[in-house]
């Protein structure tokens, strides 16, 4: 299986479980081309495509915050290239406008919901939202789920599910891609956490 990593806003250093992810499949590889402290959403949904295009086989694509939101862009444009998706702890569009992130002075600027896709992916997944993310209120995230038709797996109380959260090594995340069409209710049930299940 070949999976491609997509950070989020500012990048995912050494701690994250993104990282621990990429060194334990050397089928793996992280998105470059962008930068990790501008994000800007068809930049980065086009460096995404670029590399869902050149892939040999479909590719499974594992984001986290912000590149959620530009995986969603290049996944929709080019859903035969990509086996599934799994979408953690994905950032609020609100918080971003087309030229980046919203500060005070970009407060005037749209945020860029209405960029992203209005339907289905057209590619099996899963979006893992946390009750307690600083970044996206579970019942958005729950929403963006249904959105693109994906399903839904409520981590509990899990901040940013990234580094700060305490989310460095996650087995899960390893036995989630290990199950081929990512949407096995049964897989995910069974594991013992604090978590509910909605597909």
């Amino acid at each position: 299986m070949s999976i491609l990593i997509v950070p989020g806003y500012q990048g995912s250093g050494a701690a994250h479980w993104q990282s621990w992810l990429h060194q334990q499949h050397t089928d793996s590889r992280r998105l470059t081309g962008v930068d990790w402290q501008r994000p800007v959403l068809f930049r980065w949904a086009r460096a995404i495509r670029d590399e869902l295009l050149a892939a040999r086989e479909p590719v499974t694509v594992v984001a986290h915050s912000f590149g959620c939101l530009a995986a969603a862009v290049a996944v929709e444009q080019c859903p035969q290239k990509v086996a599934g998706v799994v979408m953690v702890a994905p950032a609020d569009p609100q918080r971003f406008s087309v030229w980046g992130k919203r500060t005070h002075w970009r407060a005037f600027a749209k945020g860029v919901d209405q960029h992203l896709p209005l339907n289905g992916l057209g590619v099996p997944g899963v979006l893992v939202g946390s009750r307690n993310d600083p970044w996206m209120a579970l019942d958005d995230a729950a929403a963006l789920a249904e959105r693109w038709r994906l399903s839904f797996y409520d981590a509990g109380l899990a901040g940013h599910i990234n580094a700060d959260s305490g989310y460095g090594p996650w087995p899960w995340i390893t036995d989630l891609l290990a199950n081929t069409d990512l949407v096995t209710r049964s897989r995910l049930v069974d594991r013992q956490q604090p978590v509910r299940f909605y597909s």
